[in-house]
């Protein structure tokens, strides 16, 4: 569905309005419902307007003599947005995968996981959604999702937890049940066997 900027600026302003401040008498908040909405629209939620397929079809190329060894992408930075609270999230991701057929640029992994955080979702969904692209889009035999975040809604409010840290691991494909691929995937996430 297209953004509707008229309806996305002026709810930003009846917000504004309903809390307190009003953008027309407040010379600090002319021209925030724009902002916001530009905001949101290119950098917090543009993960929508990505073709994973396409991604990761197109920025891939055939392993080096067939599958390759374990691949694995530490300290991707990730922000997201809140989908309970709207409030951000941020931290680092790590993306492994074991390849078969194909294999996909480091900058590609960084953009698939962009992808998906830069969508109204759940810390979960996303690690999830990145592993499982891996599999049904790249061909990978097993793929790994590893994100730890710090959420702005559990800091900032609430239980005011500021040096919390949230972490969820996501697997797929080989690496989600026992053997070989799984016991090498858990060694080199440094997880628990």
């Amino acid at each position: 569905m297209p953004v509707d900027r008229t309806k996305a600026e002026r709810a930003i302003f009846d917000f504004l309005c309903a809390m307190g401040r009003d953008p027309h008498r407040d010379a600090e908040l002319a021209g925030t419902p724009a902002r916001v909405v530009d905001a949101w629209t290119s950098d917090l939620i543009d993960g929508y307007d990505v073709d994973v397929p396409g991604l990761l079809a197109g920025e891939s190329s055939p392993a080096p003599g067939g599958a390759a060894g374990l691949v694995a992408v530490r300290g991707l930075a990730i922000s997201t947005m809140c989908p309970h609270h709207l409030l951000p999230a941020r931290g680092t991701a790590m993306v492994l995968y074991m390849p078969e057929a194909r294999i996909a640029g480091i900058g590609t992994l960084a953009r698939l996981v962009d992808a998906y955080a830069h969508r109204l979702a759940l810390q979960e969904v996303i690690g999830a959604s990145v592993a499982s692209a891996l599999i049904e889009h790249l061909g990978a035999r097993g793929a790994a999702c590893k994100i730890s975040l710090s959420h702005s809604c559990l800091a900032s409010r609430g239980e005011r937890q500021p040096a919390a840290t949230v972490e969820t691991l996501a697997l797929a494909g080989s690496f989600d049940r026992a053997g070989p691929d799984r016991d090498l995937a858990v060694a080199a996430l440094g997880e628990p066997a």
